[in-house]
């Protein structure tokens, strides 16, 4: 599955449409990308430049040339790809927090939570996978099987249990049944009032869970228009007012607008 094609020019693969892949507990993009303003994900991430460093900024320190890094959820980035291809692994709380993620790294430093390297991985890392996924044709179709791989590799190097209480919050509102609730009704669930569980959800998962709540949206949506629905239609069966309402909240969430990474995705 992994076996290289030739490798295609550098103007080729950064004009490729970008790949969305999302399932139950991971989410993947790759594509081309510029600069992305400051913005926090309710979830940790992997990331990794294609075929370049890019520079990032955390929480508002300097710049810094890198390879690949790892954001823990609530944590504010910025980052800069001038253009070139971009690999973002989003990562659930249910499946595995951000510690799961930095075995992906090389020997990494350290700011404000989030790691960053500037080493590539072996093969058996995550690098060379992200690069043999996007430079292939049917890459979308077996992207599920290329983060299967990654997770294989770091998952059992670090594991982090959720509160089970908040765990089965996250799973309810994963799975759509639990995305118009209040939280006064998830915290009666989970046996909580609603200030203590909101307090046990985001020391927990990161972000507060009306954020979280937006993510789940967010990925509802994407997971919509990367199978072929519009923006429209997409942000009405995520449970956005409308369209307006969407890009807003993908701006906040990525800083960036949705249609370049949205407008021409490949699909498996």
């Amino acid at each position: 599955m992994y076996e290289r094609a030739a490798r295609p020019d550098f103007d080729a693969c950064a004009a490729r449409a970008p790949i969305w892949h999302l399932d139950q507990g991971r989410a993947l993009f790759i594509g081309a990308l510029g600069r992305n303003a400051l913005h926090a994900h309710s979830v940790p991430v992997y990331m990794a430049g294609v075929y370049a460093p890019f520079r990032l900024r955390v929480a508002g320190d300097a710049w810094r040339p890198c390879q690949s890094a790892v954001i823990p959820a609530g944590v504010p980035y910025e980052f800069d790809m001038a253009g070139q291809p971009l690999a973002v692994l989003y990562l659930e709380p249910n499946e595995a927090g951000a510690g799961a993620l930095a075995p992906l790294l090389g020997c990494a430093g350290e700011v404000s939570g989030a790691l960053y390297s500037g080493a590539l991985l072996s093969a058996s890392g995550g690098f060379p996978v992200l690069r043999e996924l996007y430079e292939a044709d049917d890459g979308a179709r077996w992207a599920g099987a290329a983060i299967d791989d990654l997770l294989a590799f770091s998952k059992p190097r670090a594991r982090r249990a959720l509160d089970l209480r908040i765990s089965h919050a996250v799973a309810r509102l994963a799975s759509g049944c639990e995305d118009a609730r209040q939280v006064a009704d998830v915290a009666r669930e989970a046996g909580l009032s609603p200030s203590r569980f909101q307090h046990l959800f985001a020391a927990e998962i990161g972000v507060p869970f009306r954020r979280f709540r937006v993510w789940q949206r967010l990925r509802r949506a994407i997971a919509e228009i990367s199978g072929g629905a519009s923006f429209t239609a997409a942000a009405h069966a995520a449970g956005f007012f409308d369209q307006a309402h969407f890009a807003r909240a993908f701006r906040a969430a990525f800083g960036a607008p949705a249609s370049p990474s949205l407008r021409k995705v490949r699909r498996g």
